[in-house]
Order: structure tokens, then C-alpha cells, then sequence
């Protein structure tokens, strides 16, 4: 009778099976989703598993049918496109985080003001400039819109040396392949082995904007959850220390 009674005690006490999640995030998301992940983990017992690569490369996954759950992008116009093809929950769309654009060179370097007197062409003194995909990835696309604004673009152009995603770009530039570097704010504040320029003012290029939402075709439970922990005040925590701006309810 008592082990009976202990028996019924553990399955009305004992917590639900674990699931597991699957979440598409833009390359410049690495390091914070993946302490997010951990937190959440440990909050709910449930695990994440996280795919990084460029927005672009991801939302043409999920339009080919990848498994993802949950996608976070750095640039809206990828979710919006999603969206329009009916591959994401619009109602589950949430604008999560703002990021700045920085020019960065390799180890100390002397700040400037980044306008249209800028001299980038003397600054590289030859070398190349790293850059994520300008006609796909949202860095690149942020950085070649905002060197266009400020003039520099034509004179800069073939002596960009593209990558797949702003990672790949601040590790260019991390290493002394590239002197110089367009990468994420978030992303400079990140790697100690370069040095932040100048910031682009926020005029030369769209806003800056994370969405997070739901892939259609998913049906797992844990979206809604995941979402709303990515809002909360511990993912808050970790994003702001990183120096992403949260964007209000």
C-alpha cells in the first residue's frame, strides 16, 4: 500500500517529458542565443537546438522545407518575404532587437567620424574591407547601403572582400587578413582583437531590426514558449549585456 501510494505520489509530482526545439538564428545572435538556449534549458528542462548561418542562407532553408521552429533574422525583409510565401506565423512575429553598424580595423585603432570626408581608401592602405554578402546578407546589405549614402562606395568596391555571414567578416578582421571590417556593433564588443572606428550614423541605412516569429509548417508546442522567454527578463539580461537595444512591447 505505501509503495502504491509513493508510486502515485512520483507520476503526479514528476515533471513532463522533455521536447526539444529547433531554431534558425542570424550569425550575429551567436553568442547570445546560444546563453539563451542554455537558460532556457535549464529553466523548462526542454532542449534547444541552434542553427547559425547568414538570414539569407536560413530563410531559403526554410522555404526549401528545413525542420526550423522558430526563426530569428537579422534583417525584416527576410521575414516579410517568409511571411508573403506563407512560411512563417504572422501573428506569432515579434521585433525583438536593435543593432548599429560599425566600421572596424584590427587591434588599436584611432577613432573617427564616419561621413561623407571619411578617407577609407587611405585607411585600408591597399588591403581589402570585410564585408558579409552585399546583395544578400543583412550586414552586407546594411554596409553597401550605407557607404553608398556617404559617397564611398564606388571607390571602395573592388577592394571588398565578401564572406558568407558578419562572423566570417569580424573573424577576417580579427586575424589581420582584412584591415579593415563592416560588422555589427554587438559584434565588435565581442571579439577583443579589434578596435571600432566609427559607427555609421543611423540615417545611411534602414533600421537595424531582429524579428523572431514561428515557422508555419511547425506545430511544436514550445514555440509560443520560446518566443515569450526570448522577451522575458533573463534573455533581456543577456541581450543588453551584449549590447543589442531591446525594442519595446
Amino acid at each position: 500500500m505505501i509503495r502504491s501510494a509513493l508510486l502515485c505520489l512520483f507520476l503526479l509530482t514528476a515533471p513532463a517529458s522533455a521536447g526539444q526545439i529547433t531554431v534558425f538564428a542570424a550569425a550575429s545572435l551567436g553568442d547570445v542565443l546560444e546563453d539563451i538556449g542554455a537558460a532556457f534549458e535549464e529553466s523548462t528542462g526542454h532542449e534547444v537546438v541552434v542553427s547559425f548561418a547568414g538570414s539569407s542562407v536560413l530563410a531559403r532553408q526554410i522555404e526549401l522545407g528545413a525542420p526550423a521552429d522558430v526563426f530569428l533574422s537579422a534583417n525584416r525583409d527576410w521575414m516579410t518575404r517568409l511571411i508573403e510565401m506563407g512560411a512563417i506565423d504572422p501573428d506569432s512575429k515579434v521585433d525583438l532587437l536593435e543593432n548599429s553598424l560599425v566600421l572596424i580595423g584590427t587591434g588599436p585603432q584611432t577613432p573617427a567620424e564616419i561621413d561623407t570626408d571619411f578617407d577609407l581608401m587611405q585607411r585600408l592602405d591597399g588591403g581589402f574591407l570585410a564585408m558579409a554578402l552585399v546583395d544578400a546578407v543583412p550586414a552586407g546589405i546594411y554596409g553597401k547601403t550605407a557607404l553608398s549614402a556617404l559617397g564611398l562606395w564606388d571607390a571602395v568596391e573592388d577592394q571588398v572582400a565578401q564572406t558568407d555571414n558578419v562572423r566570417t567578416a569580424l573573424t577576417l578582421v580579427a586575424t589581420g587578413e582584412a584591415p579593415l571590417g563592416i560588422v555589427y556593433a554587438t559584434d565588435a564588443k565581442a571579439e577583443p582583437r579589434v578596435s571600432v572606428i566609427g559607427t555609421f550614423p543611423a540615417d545611411t541605412h534602414p533600421r537595424i531590426v531582429y524579428p523572431a516569429a514561428a515557422v508555419e509548417a511547425s506545430n511544436n508546442p514550445l514555440n509560443d514558449e520560446f518566443l515569450a522567454f526570448l522577451q522575458g527578463p533573463e534573455a533581456r539580461g543577456v541581450f543588453t549585456a551584449a549590447g543589442f537595444a531591446m525594442i519595446p512591447d
